[in-house]
């Protein structure tokens, strides 16, 4: 069976931040993973990992001003020291976490971009990931790029799991992996067994939510316990990051969790 991280921007949200981590762990993870959050300081972050004997196995970089639309920078014209920046503090960030992954978003393509226009942001992007990677070798960290489908970030410039793993073979980096949300993946393109066959070797961290509604992986349309038992087979030893929607909070929504762990559920 995969081992599974609480993703703290999308579950135990009914705490605040720095809270999620003993839910999390008081739950029965053992894992977290996270957006970049700017307004927590780095020391308290680890003070609670520490504390709930957490592993933090991904975060996000940080992805420009959300409030503004922004969703990641590495593919946007003239925020090229922006990136730096936040990268520089996402290395920081994980230094200090000990956290093995950082993903980076790759920004909004404009309504109506031409040919010309793609071509100019995918040479910022390659640019942009590829000093990522450089940056992060050192530390041994692994950049992770996502594509990410279009009902949820429309505009996102890497949608499917082709041009991602494109970009990766451009750039020839080894710490360049692809983040596989199953979630976006199937509202794109489906054909997820064969996906992941296929191009599992390069795959740094994986998702999951259930389709179409982004709840529990326990329902819609993708078999999750077939998923897992592929990811057995082919000898997966990464972690499936729980990023979706509880319907009806956190707690409640982990029956699936439970079952698969065989423990009892978490008191309320």
């Amino acid at each position: 069976m995969p081992r599974f991280s609480a993703n703290l921007g999308f579950l135990f949200t009914e705490v605040p931040f720095l809270e999620r981590f003993g839910e999390a762990a008081h739950a029965g993870f053992r894992a977290v993973e996270f957006p970049f959050v700017p307004d927590i300081q780095v020391r308290e972050m680890a003070a609670e990992v520490k504390r709930h004997k957490l592993d933090v196995v991904l975060m996000n970089a940080p992805g420009g001003d959300w409030l503004a639309g922004d969703r990641g920078l590495a593919s946007l014209d003239g925020r090229e020291h922006e990136f730096a920046a936040g990268l520089v503090t996402a290395l920081r960030y994980a230094q200090t976490l000990e956290c093995p992954r950082i993903h980076v978003m790759a920004g909004l393509l404009p309504p109506g971009a031409d040919i010309a226009e793609r071509t100019r942001r995918r040479r910022n992007y390659l640019r942009n990931i590829r000093f990522a990677c450089e940056e992060a070798l050192a530390q041994n960290v692994s950049i992770m790029i996502e594509p990410i489908n279009p009902r949820d970030i429309p505009g996102y410039f890497l949608q499917t799991q082709l041009e991602a793993h494109a970009i990766r073979e451009e750039i020839g980096m080894p710490n360049l992996k692809v983040q596989m949300d199953l979630y976006h993946a199937q509202v794109v393109e489906g054909d997820l067994s064969h996906k992941l066959r296929h191009w599992l070797p390069h795959i740094g961290h994986i998702q999951i939510a259930g389709v179409p509604d982004r709840h529990e992986p326990d329902t819609g349309e993708v078999n999750y316990a077939h998923i897992f038992r592929l990811l057995d087979e082919l000898k997966y030893t990464g972690y499936v990051g729980c990023e979706y929607r509880p319907a009806h909070g956190t707690l409640e929504g982990l029956t699936w969790f439970y079952k698969l762990i065989d423990r009892p559920p978490a008191r309320t």
